[in-house]
């Protein structure tokens, strides 16, 4: 019995001394030594106790050591959970109690919060920096650098990704070795990857784009990447002359387009940009094909089912679409009230069926059928049409998700430390748009009679209590929050009303 997941991704590279990362630094590791130190990895997972099936959760910096545990997760048929560098300690209890994690892997400089919550739960823990030292690669260097290869089903668990509704309570979609490889394989083929392919990489590997989209497809195609810890613009602008495509957030593009280094000359020679994680701006789109002549490529994914649709490689890239669905997903636009197909050209909630969707929420039976249909559709809670011409378009979301800068943000998280502040009678978070991010939060304060809280100390309990990206860019006090005659408060109302607080 093989493990497909393995074989597929890593294993084929066995041997291969061609690059596959180039650092920062300009140095470079090939597809052997990672190999070699996924192997180590996996050696010292084995040595814990770690059975097929036991999560390992992952809260580190991306280096290439971070990568190999994901290998070496995949290696020893271990279900790999990584997490948001940005969660507070307070956060992650949920993550790691909800999974049931065996093991946690974190930056040295949380292992002492992190220590005691895991001798609570059961779990042990190791350590890895960022230039790669700490506790688990000690331990590895003085493991083998080969590893019998655990084999595994296409449809047993590879990791689990926590995604999240307007409630707050965070779900753990539950993805297959075969989703993640019916996906990496369709979009090789879509987005015409080769070993002859540098992928210009800068975005977190914590998160299902720059992990199971970009690694994946690199990894499929047998193809290097410049591997940047983070976005830099002085990285990007140096780096793009070695590379064939890069993949991105909308602010990525933004940000280039605000640089006059970024000219038609420096990428003449690129073959694809790539755009996902959050609505890419018709503006930019267009701007960023009068500056350079390429037209970004976008397209439309989520966490529960990898990538659905994409703009056309061939054909016309068209501006405010995510394009057409991929090979093997099906799509359609059903009524919300009674799950009905709608007819082509009405706006509906956008369903999807194929394999590469999950499948179901760990431990969440009740939401798992709530939202996996019995004929295997996924409801995705996002709304829009499919045009005449069978262009896919997002025209909004039935739940009020914020989409900033590619992260998700559930309103309901930061309206509970805000109604928990003093002085504070309730309060209502919504996203308005953003030059920059697509979308930005905005917290609207309703305060108690007669009290005036305070914003700046409510800021610093956010601060405290959740990851930056979740921060308001501002809080706005109001004297009552509009609502409906059923008392439902209406955020489609304020987020009119302040659409273009951050206009530039």
């Amino acid at each position: 019995m093989a493990n497909p997941l393995f074989d597929s991704l890593f294993g084929i590279h066995a041997g291969k001394t061609t690059p596959f990362l180039t650092l920062p630094d300009d140095q470079v590791v090939t597809h052997a030594e990672f190999l070699a130190t996924s192997a180590q990895i996996a050696n010292v997972m084995a040595q814990a106790g770690l059975t097929p099936g036991d999560r390992v959760a992952v809260q580190v910096e991306k280096s290439p050591q971070a990568l190999a545990i994901y290998a070496a997760c995949a290696q020893s048929g271990l279900v790999f959970l990584p997490l948001n560098t940005a969660y507070t300690a307070d956060e992650l209890r949920y993550f790691i109690e909800n999974s049931g994690a065996a093991l946690i892997v974190c930056d040295g400089r949380n292992e002492k919060s992190l220590t005691a919550m895991a001798k609570d739960l059961g779990a042990r823990v190791e350590t890895l920096d960022a230039d790669g030292g700490g506790s688990l690669m000690a331990k590895a260097a003085t493991q083998p650098d080969s590893f019998a290869t655990v084999p595994r089903a296409g449809d047993d668990l590879a990791a689990f990704l926590y995604t999240s509704g307007t409630t707050g309570r965070s779900k753990g979609a539950m993805l297959t070795q075969d989703n993640l490889l019916s996906n990496a394989r369709t979009l090789v083929q879509e987005w015409r990857f080769t070993d002859q392919d540098v992928l210009l990489h800068a975005l977190p590997i914590f998160h299902t784009h720059g992990l199971f989209v970009a690694t994946n497809i690199a990894l499929t195609a047998g193809c290097s990447m410049i591997f940047l810890p983070k976005f830099d613009l002085d990285q990007i602008i140096a780096r793009l002359p070695a590379a064939t495509t890069m993949m991105g957030v909308p602010t990525f593009y933004t940000r280039l387009l605000d640089d006059t280094r970024f000219t038609q000359d420096l990428v003449a020679h690129m073959r694809l940009f790539v755009s996902g994680s959050a609505p890419l701006l018709a503006e930019t789109h267009i701007q960023f094909e009068t500056r350079t002549g390429h037209r970004i490529l976008e397209r439309y994914g989520m966490t529960e089912t990898n990538m659905n649709t994409s703009n056309p490689y061939d054909g016309e890239r068209r501006a405010g679409t995510v394009g057409f669905p991929l090979p093997g997903v099906e799509l359609r636009i059903t009524n919300p009230e009674d799950g009905t197909e709608l007819p082509q050209g009405d706006i509906g909630q956008i369903e999807i069926r194929g394999p590469n969707v999950f499948r179901g929420y760990w431990q969440m039976p009740e939401k798992t059928a709530a939202e996996l249909r019995d004929n295997g559709f996924f409801i995705t809670g996002d709304l829009g049409r499919v045009d005449a011409d069978g262009y896919v378009h997002i025209v909004g979301r039935n739940k009020d998700l914020i989409i900033s800068g590619g992260y998700n943000i559930y309103p309901k998280e930061i309206e509970l430390v805000l109604d928990d502040q003093p002085a504070v009678l309730e309060s209502a978070v919504i996203g308005v748009p953003h030059p920059d991010f697509g979308e930005t939060v905005l917290g609207v304060i309703v305060p108690e009679k007669g009290a005036s809280p305070d914003t700046g100390a409510m800021m610093q309990a956010i601060q405290k209590s959740l990851a930056r990206f979740k921060h308001p860019r501002e809080l706005v006090v109001v004297d009552a929050l509009p609502r409906n005659t059923m008392g439902k408060v209406q955020k489609n109302i304020l987020r009119d009303q302040y659409k273009d607080m951050f206009a530039s």
